[in-house]
């Protein structure tokens, strides 16, 4: 397996809770180049609206993995997924994984408190993936195997023998 890595940031919006048992909704707004600040440090804040750096990341672009990573980037909007994990911070979260592959992305939706969030694929990391693809992808044909029609007379009650019982 041929494995490449894309160093990105992650940049979180924090707005106003819409219940009082929910103080705030955080959901990440942007990939970012990597950056040189500490995690959660305060970027803008305007009325509403506050914007945290969450921290950095690695993307990373597996060969075992080309079929998803090709069906997103050949997508109408090609994507990268953000997942953030509930934690003991001043946020609440922690910026757990951030990936190109639509397939890992689901499997922590589907499973606990995990927050996923699809955003636009940057220019510069479509263009990485797509030159990792056009390294690594091979088309394959997909087989599916058909079933034969059962045999009738195979499957039909047979006359009951002396001495010999039907199994």
């Amino acid at each position: 397996m041929i494995v490449e890595e894309v160093s990105v940031g992650v940049e979180v919006e924090r707005r106003p809770g819409a219940t009082r048992w929910q103080r705030f909704v955080w959901c990440p707004a942007a990939i970012v180049p990597e950056r040189d600040l500490a995690a959660w440090t305060a970027l803008a804040e305007d009325g509403e609206a506050a914007h945290f750096f969450a921290g950095n990341a690695t993307i990373v672009l597996r060969s075992t993995d080309t079929k998803v990573l090709k069906d997103n980037a050949d997508g109408p909007t090609p994507s990268i997924y953000v997942v953030l994990r509930r934690a003991r911070s001043l946020s609440g979260w922690s910026l757990h994984l951030v990936t190109a592959d639509p397939s890992e992305a689901h499997a922590h939706a589907d499973v606990g408190d995990d927050l996923v969030e699809a955003l636009p694929m940057p220019p510069p990391i479509l263009c990485r993936t797509l030159a990792f693809l056009a390294r690594y992808h091979v088309d394959r044909t997909e087989w599916s195997r058909r079933r034969e029609s059962p045999d009738a007379e195979a499957l039909a009650r047979r006359p009951v023998v002396e001495g010999i019982r039907n199994a």
